[in-house]
C-alpha cells in the first residue's frame, strides 16, 4: 500500500533542529576562533579587532602590543632584507610601467607604512606588483596620460573598501589548498628561472617580472637560454660566492641572529666589484647590471612623481572599467597572497581577509591621490619577509622606512649594489618556495590534490600569475564538485537487507547531490519499500525537491511503497 505522511516534526525534533547549529553559525565561530588565536598571539583585545571603524584602533593596539614584546631585533633584521629585495624590485615595476622610476618606491613606501600599520596580517608585504605592468601601460594608452590613471585608481581604492565592508574576502577561503601550495611553487620556480639571467649578467628584463611573455617579446625560456650564451664572469663570480654564503650562514645561527646573510651578501658583493675595478676591469659590472637609482633631491624630481589625479577623465566610462579591473585585480592578487604568507607563516596565523582589502582599498586610494602606482600584496617580498624571519609587521613597517630614508640619503651608495647579488638573494628564496619536499609533500596526499598542484604550478609558469590561479581554481573546484556529486547527501539508517530503505538526509543537500539520489531511486526494484526522511536538514535543494516529488509519480507505476517524512511541497515543471 502506498502511503504519504505529511511532513510534521515532534518537539523533540525541533528542540534538536533548534540546538544544531547551522552552517554560517559555524563559520562564524570558526572564524571568530581564528581571530582569537591571532588577537591572543598579539596580546589585542578581541573587540579591539572589529573592522568596521576599528581598523586604526585595532592596529594601534597591535604596535603597542609589539612594542612589549621582543620581536625588535628580528624584525629589524628582516626589513633590511626586505628593503634590499624590494628597492630593485620597485623600481623594476615603475620603469616597467612607463612611471618615473621614484614613483616605484613611493609605492612601496605608502604600501609598507600605510597598508602594514592598517593590515592584521603580521607579514606580508605590500607594494607596487608586476601583475599591475601592463594593466597600467594599456590604461595610459587608453585614458591618455599617467594622471588620468590616478583617478581611476582612486575609485579603484574606493572599490576595495566597499568589498571589505561587506564581507567579500572570506570568498578567499574558497580557494582549495593544493591551489595555493601550486601558486607558491610557482612562483618559487619563476624566481629561480627569472633571475638566472640577472645571476649571469644578461640583465635586459626588469627585476621582478613574473610574466611568461615578457614585455621585449622574449619568453622566459628564450631570455635564459640568450642569458647562457652570454655569461658575463664578474656577475657569476659574484652569485656562485653569494649563494655559497647565503647557504652557510643560513646554517649559523650565532651569525644570522646579529648580521643578515643577504646584507652581508650585498656588501660583499660591492667589495668585489670594487677588486674587479682594479684587478681585472672586464669582469666589473656596469650600467644596468648594478641598481639604478636616481638622484631625487631637487623640486623638479619631486614634482614628477608627486602628481594629482585628473579628475575630469571620470566622465568617461572607460575611466570606470579600469577603476573596476584595478581593484579586482588587486585584491584578488592580495587576498591570493595573504592565503600564500599564512601558509609559509611558522605561527599560522590568520589574519583578517575583509580588513586585509579595508587596508588595501585605502592604501591604492592614498598612492592614487599622491601620483603612486596600483599596489598589492606581493608573495616574493613578502616570501623573503618570512624567511628572514620577521616576526610580526614591524618589520614590513621598518622596510618602507629603509626604503624613504636611504632613497632620500644614500642613493649614491644603493648604485653601488650588483643587480647578480640581488639576483643570488632571490634565487636562495625561490629553491626556499619550490623545494622537492613541497611536491612529494602534496604527491603523497593522492592524485586529486597533486593534479590542480600540478595544473596550477604549470598554467601559472606558462601565462602569469592571475591566469595560472584561474586555470588551477576551474581544476580545483572541478574535483571538488566530482567528489560532491559522488557523495549521496544521505545516510542509509536502515539495517542491511531491512524490508524498509530509510534513507535519512544530511543537514544540507544541494542539487549537486541530486545524480546520487537519483541513481538510488532508480535502482529501488518494484514492490520494494523506501523511507524519505528529511527532519534532520536545515535545507534541501528545491532541484532535490522536484526529483523527490516526480518519483512519486512514478513509484505508484512501479509499485514502490513509499514514505515522505519531512519533506516539504514543491511545484513540479509541467511536461509539454
Amino acid at each position: 500500500m502506498t502511503s504519504t505522511i505529511d511532513p510534521t516534526r515532534a518537539s523533540s525534533d525541533k528542540r534538536a533542529a533548534t540546538a544544531r547549529p547551522r552552517s554560517s553559525d559555524v563559520t562564524a565561530r570558526g572564524d571568530l576562533s581564528r581571530a582569537e588565536r591571532v588577537a591572543k598571539a598579539l596580546h589585542v583585545d578581541l573587540p579591539a579587532a572589529k573592522l568596521a571603524g576599528g581598523a586604526l584602533g585595532a592596529a594601534t593596539a597591535e604596535l603597542r602590543a609589539i612594542g612589549r614584546g621582543r620581536t625588535w631585533g628580528a624584525d629589524a633584521r628582516a626589513a633590511v632584507v626586505t628593503f634590499l629585495i624590494a628597492l630593485p624590485l620597485c623600481l623594476g615595476v615603475a620603469i616597467a610601467s612607463g612611471a618615473p622610476p621614484m614613483t616605484g618606491i613611493l609605492t612601496g613606501v605608502v604600501g609598507g607604512l600605510l597598508v602594514g600599520l592598517l593590515s592584521q596580517s603580521p607579514l606580508m608585504v605590500t607594494a607596487p606588483a608586476a601583475g599591475f605592468v601592463v594593466i597600467t601601460v594599456n590604461a595610459v594608452a587608453s585614458l591618455g596620460s599617467y594622471r588620468a590613471v590616478l583617478a581611476s585608481l582612486v575609485v579603484a581604492g574606493g572599490i576595495q573598501v566597499m568589498l571589505g565592508i561587506i564581507g567579500a574576502g572570506t570568498l578567499s577561503y574558497m580557494v582549495p589548498l593544493a591551489v595555493i601550495k601550486g601558486m607558491l611553487a610557482a612562483i618559487g620556480i619563476i624566481l629561480i628561472l627569472k633571475q638566472i639571467p640577472h645571476a649571469l649578467g644578461y640583465s635586459v628584463d626588469f627585476l621582478g617580472d613574473e610574466r611568461f611573455r615578457q614585455l621585449n617579446d622574449e619568453t622566459t625560456f628564450s631570455t635564459l637560454a640568450t642569458a647562457l650564451e652570454r655569461v658575463h664572469p664578474g656577475a657569476a663570480t659574484i652569485t656562485t660566492i653569494s649563494l655559497i654564503l647565503l647557504i652557510i650562514w643560513s646554517r649559523t645561527s650565532r651569525l644570522k641572529r646579529w648580521v643578515p646573510g643577504p646584507l652581508m651578501v650585498v656588501l660583499l658583493s660591492i667589495a668585489l666589484n670594487a677588486v674587479f675595478a682594479w684587478w681585472r676591469p672586464i669582469w666589473q659590472l656596469t650600467g644596468p647590471q648594478l641598481v639604478s637609482l636616481p638622484a631625487f633631491g631637487a623640486w623638479n624630481e619631486m614634482s614628477r612623481v608627486l602628481q594629482t589625479p585628473d579628475w575630469s577623465v571620470l566622465a568617461r566610462a572607460d575611466a570606470w572599467r579600469v577603476a573596476l579591473t584595478l581593484g579586482v585585480v588587486a585584491s584578488l592578487e592580495s587576498l591570493l597572497c595573504l592565503s600564500a604568507t599564512s601558509r609559509i607563516d611558522p605561527l599560522r596565523r590568520e589574519p583578517s581577509t575583509n580588513r586585509e582589502l579595508l587596508a588595501q582599498g585605502i592604501g591604492n586610494t592614498m598612492s592614487g591621490l599622491i601620483g603612486g602606482l596600483p599596489m598589492s600584496g606581493v608573495v616574493v617580498r613578502s616570501a623573503a619577509n618570512v624567511d628572514a624571519g620577521a616576526q610580526s609587521k614591524l618589520a614590513t613597517i621598518l622596510h618602507a622606512l629603509l626604503l624613504l630614508v636611504a632613497v632620500l640619503a644614500a642613493p649614491t651608495l644603493l648604485n653601488l649594489i650588483p643587480i647578480a647579488a640581488l639576483a643570488a638573494i632571490l634565487l636562495y628564496t625561490g629553491w626556499k618556495l619550490a623545494h622537492p619536499s613541497f611536491l612529494q609533500h602534496t604527491w603523497r596526499l593522492g592524485w586529486r590534490r597533486f593534479t590542480p598542484f600540478l595544473v596550477t604550478t604549470l598554467a601559472i609558469l606558462m601565462t602569469d600569475l592571475l591566469v595560472g590561479i584561474g586555470i588551477g581554481l576551474i581544476v580545483g573546484f572541478a574535483f571538488v564538485l566530482i567528489e560532491h556529486q559522488r557523495s549521496p547527501g544521505y545516510t542509509v539508517v536502515s539495517p542491511k537487507g531491512a524490508v524498509l530503505t530509510r534513507l535519512r538526509f544530511n543537514h544540507t543537500v544541494t542539487f549537486l547531490h541530486k545524480a546520487s539520489l537519483a541513481a538510488t531511486l532508480e535502482a529501488m526494484p518494484p514492490g520494494s519499500r523506501i523511507e524519505l526522511d528529511g527532519r534532520f536538514s536545515h535545507q534541501i535543494d528545491p532541484d532535490v525537491l522536484e526529483l523527490i516529488h516526480e518519483f512519486k509519480e512514478t513509484a505508484r507505476g512501479r509499485g514502490i511503497d513509499y514514505r515522505l517524512v519531512g519533506i516539504p511541497e514543491t511545484a513540479i515543471m509541467p511536461s509539454h
